[in-house]
């Protein structure tokens, strides 16, 4: 899945660069509100109209209502508060340990082949399978739930570093360095500015993933958190907080998207991978 993130990354910077231009337009904002309404109108009128039990199906108002109620009145906020803190803090070291051992992997060669192997195998593994035993490792706090969101968060980080050191255009190192510019410089100057589009991919893909992994490794066992409040709602049939739960949650993975592109378009300015990223 990562190599294909990667790929993607690639295509999408050359996409980008032939797109340099595209700016949000209120077209795109006018389909996005076309398309809601006409999904939640038809949603609510087919469950009204069939009288579908809210224990199968509940309404869109009722998942408005729900997550109003669960917002103002209820734990909403403090289960966020608790699974976000999660999720950044898996993103942080997922992106700290994937674009350092990019480095390594892609500069240093007996790293390369000592340790590459195993991150292709590692690569393999279902991250989610890993949940439960590292819940019984490191216990229900927020601790296994921060290592399960590093381990699912971690590969599209270091393979889109790597993808990206090793694309930096030869002509370029050759020019520096026929100036004299060391190893260090060399990677500093010219390596990593032409990784970053690559490494921002990564990190767009990481950062979703996070949130991801966070709350399945709440799904595990979790004292708090949006994963256990939706398991709480599901034993009590409670199906309309449990939409809104993921209504939430859904809302909270578009805004860390839109804040990592917020951030990818002042650092790799001069690509705007971001437009084709966000797909804004």
């Amino acid at each position: 899945m990562s190599a294909n993130i990667a790929v993607r990354a690639g295509r999408g910077t050359a996409a980008a660069r032939r797109s340099t231009t595209r700016r949000i337009v209120p077209a795109d904002w006018l389909a996005v509100i076309a398309t809601f309404v006409v999904v939640v109108g038809a949603w609510e009128a087919i469950v009204r109209i069939w009288d579908i039990s809210e224990i199968v199906l509940p309404p869109p108002s009722m998942i408005a209502q729900s997550l109003y109620d669960g917002l103002v009145h209820g734990t909403f906020l403090a289960n966020l508060r608790y699974t976000l803190t999660e999720t950044v803090l898996g993103f942080l070291i997922a992106a700290v340990l994937g674009i350092g051992l990019g480095a390594l992997v892609s500069e240093v060669r007996w790293i390369r082949r000592a340790i590459y192997p195993y991150i292709v195998a590692f690569q393999t593994v279902p991250k989610i399978a890993l949940a439960p035993l590292l819940v019984i490792w490191f216990g229900f706090g927020m601790t296994s739930k921060v290592i399960v969101a590093v381990t699912v968060a971690f590969f599209p980080i270091i393979v889109n570093t790597i993808e990206g050191l090793q694309n930096t255009e030869q002509q370029r190192v050759d020019m520096i360095r026929a100036m004299g510019a060391g190893r260090v410089e060399t990677f500093r100057r010219v390596k990593l500015p032409s990784a970053l589009p690559y490494i921002f991919a990564g990190l767009d893909a990481a950062i979703v993933l996070s949130l991801l992994g966070a709350v399945v490794g709440e799904f595990m066992g979790a004292r708090a958190g949006l994963g256990n409040q939706i398991l709480t709602f599901n034993a009590v049939l409670d199906i309309s907080g449990s939409f809104a739960v993921l209504v939430l949650l859904s809302l909270i993975g578009y805004l860390l998207h839109l804040i990592l592109v917020l951030v990818q378009r002042r650092v790799v300015f001069w690509t705007k991978v971001s437009s084709t990223s966000s797909g804004v």
